[in-house]
Order: C-alpha cells, then sequence, then structure tokens
C-alpha cells in the first residue's frame, strides 16, 4: 500500500499534507515526529485554527483531539463536513476517550477512524497509511472527471462548482474576487487554415501557458468551452486581476505561434474579460460576475481584440 501511495503522490506532485490539532504541543510534537518523514505536516491547537488551516492548505488528513478548549473536536468535525472547502477531508479521532459511546459520536460527526491514547505508533502509522492512501485514490479518480482531456485543465463542471465554492470563501472572509474569461483571437480561422490537429496543438500550448501564471493552490483555471478559458481569482482585486490577465496576454504572445489567418496580430493573440466583486456587496453574486467577465470579454472584443478590458458594472449601467 506504501507504494500506491508513493506513485499518487508523485502524479500528484508533492507529499500527502497532513493537519494534526491538539490543545496539547506534546501529544502534536509526538505525533510529528512519527509522521514528519513521510508526510507533510501542518499543526493547529485549537478547532478554529484547524478550520481556518483547513480551508488554507486543504490537508489530505486530519489527526484531531477530541477534549479541547472551546471548540471541541467532535465539534471541529462536524462544522468541517458543513463546509464544501473541507467536507472530503477525513478526520482521525485521537484521544483518551475510551468508551463506546465515544468511538459511535466519533463516527456520526463524520470521522473516519478512532484511536484511543496513549498512542501505538505502529498502530497510527498503518492506520494513516490505509486513509491516505484511499483519499488519494479517491482524489485521482475525481480528478478524471473534472478534468479537460487535450488541455489538462479543469473543465467546465470543475469550474461552475468552484466559482460558487471560491464566492462563499470569499463571502465569508469579506474579500474581493475576480474573474478571467479569455478568448483565442480569430481561432475558428486559425483551424480553417491549420486543420484541427494543429488547432488541438494551439489550445493545449496555449492552456499551458494560461496555466503557468497562476501559482496560488485555490486559483481555478479551466477550459469554459472550445477556445474560451477561464480562471478564478479568489482573494483578488482588481488591479492585481488586470495585471495577472496583461502578463497572460504577454505570455502568449511571446509563444510566437504564427496565425496567418488573424486579422488582429500575425501571432495567436487573446482578449480577456475581466470582473472583480466583493461578494458582500448586495448585487454582487457568482452569476453577476460571470455576466460582467462576459460583457468585458465582447468589449475586448469588439474594441479591436488582443487586449484586456475591465470595466467596472456602473460603465455598462450608464450605457443601458
Amino acid at each position: 500500500m506504501k507504494q500506491i501511495l508513493e506513485e499518487l503522490s508523485t502524479l500528484r506532485g508533492g507529499r500527502p499534507r497532513i493537519l494534526l490539532c491538539d490543545d496539547q504541543p506534546i501529544n502534536i510534537r509526538l505525533v510529528n515526529a512519527l509522521l514528519k518523514g513521510d508526510y507533510e505536516i501542518f499543526m493547529a491547537t485549537s478547532g478554529l485554527q484547524a478550520i481556518e488551516l483547513s480551508e488554507r492548505v486543504t490537508p489530505d488528513l486530519i489527526l484531531m483531539d477530541v477534549n479541547m478548549p472551546g471548540l471541541n473536536g467532535y465539534d471541529t468535525c462536524a462544522r468541517l463536513k458543513q463546509n464544501t472547502l473541507t467536507l472530503g477531508i477525513p478526520v482521525i479521532f485521537l484521544t483518551g476517550l475510551k468508551s463506546e459511546e465515544d468511538e459511535v459520536k466519533a463516527f456520526e460527526v463524520g470521522g473516519v477512524d478512532f484511536i484511543s491514547k496513549p498512542i501505538n505508533g505502529t498502530v497510527l502509522k498503518a492506520r494513516v497509511l490505509t486513509h491516505l492512501t484511499l483519499k488519494l485514490q479517491s482524489d485521482f479518480y475525481l480528478n478524471i472527471a473534472v478534468t479537460d482531456s487535450l488541455t489538462g485543465l479543469f473543465n467546465r463542471r470543475k469550474f461552475d462548482s468552484e466559482l460558487a465554492e471560491k464566492w462563499e470563501l470569499c463571502k465569508r472572509s469579506g474579500q474581493a474576487m475576480s474573474l478571467l474569461l479569455i478568448d483565442i483571437d480569430h481561432f475558428k480561422q486559425y483551424n480553417d487554415h491549420y486543420g484541427h490537429q494543429a488547432g488541438d496543438h494551439c489550445l493545449a500550448e496555449v492552456a499551458h501557458t494560461i496555466r503557468s501564471n497562476f501559482h496560488r493552490s485555490y486559483d481555478c483555471v479551466a477550459r469554459y468551452g472550445g477556445e474560451e478559458f477561464a480562471c478564478i481569482l479568489p482573494m483578488t482585486g482588481r488591479e492585481q486581476a488586470i495585471r495577472q490577465a496583461q502578463e497572460v496576454c504577454h505570455s502568449v504572445a511571446r509563444l510566437h505561434l504564427p496565425h496567418a489567418r488573424s486579422d488582429t496580430s500575425a501571432w495567436v493573440s487573446l482578449s480577456i474579460g475581466v470582473a472583480t466583486m466583493i461578494a458582500p456587496d448586495h448585487n454582487a453574486s457568482p452569476v453577476a460576475l460571470l455576466a460582467l467577465a462576459d460583457k468585458n470579454l465582447y468589449a475586448a472584443k469588439a474594441n479591436g481584440r488582443a487586449q484586456v478590458f475591465a470595466a467596472e458594472l456602473p460603465l455598462f449601467n450608464d450605457a443601458a
């Protein structure tokens, strides 16, 4: 099973991540010493800190104490299972509690295992290996279901779910969220001139280049449809989103992919619509954000293509 986990970790490009949550630092140090050689370890000393870290780093497994001041382990687990960003993270309870009622309670709130203290290091390692392998296998098959086979980006189905989830994240934190809608200029003419095989190669090259501009784990880059792409940028203001969109345009231009049938450039170019909203605003919603990005993309194309357009909503309202 260890070999399977190593292969899955290699495919994903990083070691499995484990979050340790216990209000006693000595317990965290003990478990960390057992696991740090094989896994990337994160630590929390309270339920609320565990929730915040889980949203930010998305661990593959959580090892959770039960008896903690404030939010106990059971309540923390229940909250994690109510959050779309964290509900899929398996939770193993490590606790001094030993009764059947306590063990049943652990499973009722969403835990996947229950280990009583004092901890047996061999047993802990075996159970961690088992649950991590199951988690990464599940992630692997889920990733196939939400990945566009040509470009390797997320597909439209994944984009739709990510848009809703990231919106809720920004809404809770009161931060801005930005969206880029990207279109390859005159792509039909490209296909007509160079052929569909060359068109597929162009799509894959452009997709890889777009993706290379975004490095945060919570950014989402997807193939929106045909020659259109979308980038969801949580916790990103308008000016930063515009800069990133401009860099995407420059990056694709630097590829120097010939486009003999473009009326805009001798090379493959992009038009990008940028939209930014702050989730708590009463007029803001994921649907409104998407509609604004689409309007700005249309405006970028109408104004000559090969550019970024990022008008704010009042401009369109005034124009109407």
